[in-house]
């Protein structure tokens, strides 16, 4: 079954990691707790590529405009009044719905890096953070800052270089991330050519395309990739490829903001690591990996009008180990040694009868009610509908409604 073989057998998990994955076998540990999974399936932890947690406020508050009005008059006059704490239990929230949709990683890009740190620390959630440079309030120095910090020995926490958008910094802010990036020999990662208006925008600015101008400034010079990347032309994906770039694509994200369907059976074609990513709460608005699985699929098939264009088992890829890779995390394959970041899905529910093929079912059929179980980092965060993550969850749900009163 390509990259995906299924077998009856078992998962042992000692500390944070897996250390036996194979047929039953006699043993003479003493396991704190065994687990009948009773024939359903368990598999790696899906990697949210691509978010922005603190932005779950502006759930259904900022729809139905194109991109840049949706930031100019919506997004960024309301951020202007957020405090670190807001975004501490905006960001809670977000890990509770990542739970429930088994995504055990998130690559998280907001403001006040400090508070989504926290949040994810006091939940036992793993977090990649990116930089997010811009001309408005998130300095390079911050930036360099954070990532001596938060690359240290905790491994729920990690930090990757980065700045906001193109076009939400200067010339001399990019060459600043860049000479980062040469210092430290590190990747960096940006929002990049998700409209035909920046697309064009940029190159009326410039003369070249958003990719080119990147690439020219030494900001890819060691590696990294960037989030949408809707409208890219050949020679873009060229230099991705050349590069060894990786592409987060954000298919629902995309489409609700009617961006545009990214070219994602071209960037395959060139051997482009592309991963999934959810967006954030305000542009999609739903954070769910089984959404996205299925749109990033059936939206390829639209666009190339080919019915094969990335089969079930490509985009089960982008979901676990080709973000593990974009993010050099150990994770996103059953095996021993890797994190232990794992999720039980239901097979026995009418959705994913009968059982032909499991791997498409995920993709084509399933959804976050096959969600039984997620482990993040050995330890069990969501199971059977309850969260496991210190708090009651409701009094967080009152928090969170009177702080987006407060902001309205």
């Amino acid at each position: 079954m390509k990259d995906f073989d299924i077998f009856l057998g078992e998962v042992w998990v000692e500390d944070n990691k897996i250390s036996y994955v194979g047929k039953y076998k006699e043993h003479d540990c003493l396991f704190d707790r065994e687990i009948d999974v009773q024939k359903n399936l368990i598999m790696p932890g899906f990697i949210n590529a691509h978010t922005h947690s603190g932005m779950t406020f502006l759930r259904s508050i900022a729809d139905d405009m194109p991109l840049q009005q949706w930031l100019n008059e919506k997004v960024f006059p309301i951020e202007t009044k957020l405090s670190e704490e807001d975004i501490y239990y905006f960001s809670k929230l977000a890990i509770l719905e990542y739970l429930t949709s088994g995504i055990t990683t998130n690559f998280d890009m907001y403001l006040n890096p400090e508070a989504i740190v926290k949040a994810s620390l006091d939940m036992k959630y793993r977090t990649v953070l990116c930089g997010a440079v811009n001309d408005f309030c998130l300095s390079v120095e911050d930036v360099e800052r954070c990532f001596n910090e938060y690359n240290q020995e905790n491994s729920l926490i990690s930090y990757v270089l980065g700045f906001s958008h193109e076009y939400t910094n200067s010339k001399e802010k990019i060459q600043q991330v860049a000479a980062l990036s040469h210092k430290y020999k590190a990747t960096v990662y940006t929002h990049l050519s998700e409209t035909e208006y920046e697309v064009n925008t940029c190159k009326e600015k410039t003369g070249r395309s958003p990719v080119e101008y990147l690439c020219d400034l030494g900001v890819y010079d060691y590696g990294g990739g960037a989030f949408h990347c809707v409208h890219m032309s050949e020679h873009d994906l060229d230099l991705f490829k050349e590069k060894h770039l990786n592409i987060v694509t954000n298919p629902a994200s995309n489409l609700k903001l009617a961006s545009g369907i990214a070219p994602i059976q071209a960037m395959l074609q060139r051997n482009i690591n592309v991963c999934l990513g959810t967006d954030g709460a305000a542009s999609n608005n739903c954070l769910d990996m089984f959404r996205e699985m299925f749109l990033v699929t059936g939206l390829a098939k639209y666009k190339n009008c080919d019915a094969s264009a990335v089969d079930a088992y490509e985009v089960l890829k982008m979901a676990t180990v080709n973000g593990a890779k974009a993010l050099n995390l150990n994770c996103g394959v059953l095996e021993a040694g890797k994190l232990a970041d794992l999720i039980i899905l239901d097979l026995y529910q009418p959705n994913m009868q009968p059982m032909n093929n499991i791997a498409k079912n995920i993709v084509y059929s399933g959804s976050k009610s096959n969600v039984k179980c997620t482990m993040v980092n050995g330890e069990i965060l969501y199971e059977d509908g309850h969260f496991y993550v210190g708090f009651e969850i409701e009094a967080l749900y009152d928090e969170i409604q009177k702080r987006v009163e407060r902001l309205k």
